[in-house]
């Protein structure tokens, strides 16, 4: 997707277009899908902003119910891992160029580590023009921490926060 909608015409849209305006701004899930699509035909939203504000109290609330813990990993996992030699949508590849400099076997040995010690979880990170090293120490500390439901909130966050960068940048190019 080249450019977003007009907000204002979110809830009016078919349920494929909707499908697409998720995508562009988190990644492709059926999860995220079948989870937020009900709220966008019945809601209005004044900004992508609220719009990936009331995405975020839904995925948030899903961290409180142990009965939800795939769905919640499904949606974290529909992020690509970070430093990934092909990534799906353009954003990601885009958001995550500045990675592909530099060892890519110690990234992928941290990812691996980040994905045995948070299984059913993918690393996420809201990049935001920092480097590899950078980075990678965030990704050791968080390891270091251990703490899966610190991890599922973090992830939540950054996905939204990715979320609304790429809002800010796909509302421009309609502009």
């Amino acid at each position: 997707m080249a450019s977003l909608p007009d907000i204002s015409t979110l809830s009016k849209l078919s349920a494929e277009e909707q499908t697409k305006v998720l995508d562009a701004l988190f990644e492709p899930s059926p999860a995220i899908h079948a989870l937020i699509l009900p709220s966008i035909s019945t809601a209005s939203f004044q900004s992508y902003n609220e719009l990936i504000t009331h995405c975020h109290k839904i995925f948030e609330a899903l961290t409180a119910d142990p009965s939800h813990k795939t769905e919640l990993h499904s949606i974290i996992g529909s992020h690509p891992r970070l430093g990934a030699k092909k990534v799906e949508s353009a954003q990601s590849a885009a958001e995550q160029a500045q990675l592909q400099t530099g060892d890519a076997t110690e990234l992928a040995a941290l990812n691996d580590e980040y994905e045995a010690t948070f299984p059913g979880l993918r690393y996420v990170v809201f990049v935001n023009g920092r480097g590899r090293p950078e980075i990678m120490e965030n990704m050791r500390e968080r390891i270091s921490r251990g703490d899966l439901a610190s991890e599922e909130r973090a992830a939540i966050q950054a996905m939204c926060d990715i979320a609304r960068d790429r809002a800010a940048k796909l509302q421009a190019v309609s502009r």
